[in-house]
């Protein structure tokens, strides 16, 4: 809005720019394409994990979403109790197709050490992991984590396995309390950008899962990431940053 100042041009002048149209802001670039590939160097296998025992607990029928049919389905699956610090118990469900149950215990160990690795506070809603074959993406949401191992073979030769993993618990546990909830809004409001594509893309759906590696990022692992890389996130989603500082989750076992 214009305002007269002393010294300023005649107010015909004035009035005659009141009448031209500012120009809009030209909307920020993301600088991500997605977060989960920044550096995959944010969680690696040798940091520790919080998963404290895996125990066979048998063979039985679960309902299990599965990518390649696009749909929950009725799957024979062998069964695990993963106990993480903490006395969180987490059933690993491993599809049968793996073919024996020593095998099928290999995958649920591998990724129940993974998944320990996360932030407690993003295990915090997890109570399955379906475990299949298949070039899928994971997925988050419904209590669960969804792994597909043919897609972890691309996501382990990336590095990015343990960060696609955070991103998925992040939809399974803070989406549910936080992704309408108008704080997060608010700090979406005051930001006026997106971290990456995929944010800016899906809002409601992406936003706290793309936004919370990056957080990770500049307040857990700063040593890891370039000063630059720093700079950018801090410069892009000040708000955001301290909308998730002031939830105080549990980073255990996170150093």
């Amino acid at each position: 809005m214009f305002r007269l100042r002393q010294g300023s041009a005649p107010a015909t002048v004035l009035l005659f720019g009141l009448a031209c149209a500012a120009p809009e802001p030209v909307p920020q670039e993301p600088p991500f394409r997605g977060t989960a590939f920044i550096d995959p160097g944010l969680i690696v296998a040798s940091d520790p994990s919080a998963l404290r025992n895996l125990e066979y607990a048998g063979r039985d029928t679960r309902r299990m979403f599965d990518r390649r049919a696009d749909a929950f389905v009725l799957t024979d699956a062998y069964l695990f109790d993963a106990t993480f610090e903490g006395e969180t118990v987490v059933e690993v469900q491993v599809n049968a197709e793996f073919g024996d149950a020593a095998t099928a215990w290999r995958h649920a160990a591998f990724y129940a050490r993974a998944i320990g690795q996360l932030p407690a506070g993003l295990r915090a809603f997890v109570e399955t992991v379906w475990i299949h074959r298949g070039d899928q993406p994971f997925g988050g949401g419904n209590d669960n984590i969804l792994i597909h191992t043919g897609k972890a073979e691309e996501y382990l030769r990336d590095g990015v396995l343990e960060e696609i993993l955070m991103h998925e618990a992040a939809h399974t546990s803070l989406d549910p309390v936080h992704a309408a909830a108008d704080a997060w809004l608010a700090a979406q409001a005051a930001d006026d950008s997106f971290i990456s594509n995929y944010a800016r893309d899906h809002p409601r759906r992406e936003d706290v899962a793309e936004s919370f590696g990056p957080f990770f990022a500049v307040r857990h692992r700063s040593e890891r990431i370039s000063r630059d890389m720093a700079e950018t996130i801090e410069r892009t989603m000040p708000s955001r940053i301290e909308f998730f500082d002031g939830l105080e989750l549990d980073m255990h076992p996170v150093r």
